[in-house]
């Protein structure tokens, strides 16, 4: 692993109560949450300069110790997430996803029924800002919204240029729309490199910087910019006009862990997994399948596990997760393995809720709330 600094504390994850805990299971570490909270605190300058995404950890316990340290804005991608936050209590939060369907009714659903919570959404497209206009001038509500840009990743968002200034414009004359800033996610650049996703990272952001001149221009309002995920973060952190929105970052994983060679942050969660069976010699079976790790990547970068090196993956099916080895000693049924998410983000959503270990000891229960497509609305 990039830096060895995954392996500089090697007992910080092992449960001294572990015959407790149930396998599989995630488990979540406060301390080192807290940890990377503050670090990236420190290296945003402020909290009031951080809207952390919070599809990684789904939790209002976490969005909790985020606000108690002066974190008041966020960024989520569901209707659940955008309610979890309102449960918890977050006074800002941006919908960055677009908004189509029943997902506007349900939104006007959040605001009414979270009135301490500032919501606001993205608009790429003018077919989405006349929906979401019509929908709110009929509530008699005005919404702010944030102009989507797309600067390369092309997922959503528009190109830098006349269209999107057509639409900012178009936003601007609606009654039930407050167009306040611009929202550039680029997570397409993630080069293991800093100074090559620096590199890159700044001519996508410059982009959006002309354009923003352009509308401040015609505008004449000051405009905001929430920029960046977890990969970009460092480098939008040095810019003190933007709001950051990395998102990993809270628990980070295998794979930021792996790619990058800047340690900015701690794993913060990891896999709990017992061999099952032995099949056959050279092979152990572990109850770590599909159903409990994100799977998207190939087989070799979907865990890594933390007390073995010498383990390889052979074969994973919904609750099995069959794995090579080449220890002499070799390994017993029921012995436990620990073992860091390649993708912490879909492998949260696969449980409803994380085990809280402190001082290496179960100490709690946090559920994973905003995993449902649903919680009340």
């Amino acid at each position: 692993m990039a830096g060895g600094y995954l392996y500089s504390m090697k007992s910080w994850y092992e449960i001294d109560d572990i015959d407790q805990l149930d396998s599989p299971a995630l488990v979540v570490f406060p301390e080192r949450v807290i940890y990377n909270i503050d670090q990236a605190i420190k290296m945003a300058g402020r909290a009031s300069r951080l809207r952390p995404h919070v599809k990684t950890n789904k939790s209002p316990e976490v969005c909790r110790l985020m606000m108690d340290r002066g974190i008041t804005k966020y960024k989520c991608a569901t209707i659940a997430e955008a309610e979890m936050l309102g449960m918890a209590g977050a006074p800002d939060v941006l919908f960055a996803y677009p908004l189509t369907g029943p997902k506007i009714n349900r939104l006007v659903l959040l605001i009414r029924k979270f009135p301490g919570t500032r919501y606001s959404a993205l608009v790429d497209s003018l077919e989405t800002a006349k929906t979401i206009s019509a929908v709110l001038e009929t509530e008699g509500l005005v919404f702010d919204v944030f102009l989507d840009i797309n600067t390369g990743m092309n997922r959503t968002g528009m190109v830098p240029g006349d269209e999107a200034i057509d639409l900012f414009h178009f936003c601007g004359r609606e009654q039930s729309l407050r167009p306040v800033g611009l929202h550039v996610y680029d997570g397409h650049i993630r080069d293991e490199d800093l100074v090559v996703r620096k590199e890159k990272c700044d001519a996508a952001f410059e982009r959006a910087v002309d354009l923003k001149d352009r509308l401040e221009l015609e505008n004449g309002d000051k405009l905001k910019m929430v920029c960046g995920g977890s990969p970009t973060f460092p480098i939008h952190a040095a810019r003190p006009e933007v709001e950051c929105s990395p998102g990993t970052f809270v628990y980070w994983d295998a794979g930021y862990g792996t790619l990058f060679n800047e340690p900015y942050f701690l794993p913060a969660a990891v896999l709990v997994t017992r061999v099952i069976s032995k099949p056959a010699p050279g092979l152990i079976c572990t109850d770590l399948g599909h159903k409990a790790v994100a799977a998207e990547n190939e087989i070799g970068k979907r865990v890594h596990f933390l007390n073995s090196r010498n383990l390889q993956a052979l074969g994973q099916s919904e609750e099995h997760l069959v794995l090579k080895f080449t220890d002499e000693a070799g390994y017993k049924i029921g012995e436990v393995l620990y073992a860091l998410p390649y993708h912490i983000c879909p492998t949260v959503a696969l449980y409803e809720g994380v085990t809280i270990v402190e001082n290496h000891r179960v100490t709690g229960y946090w559920r994973t709330i905003a995993r449902d497509r649903k919680i009340t609305v």
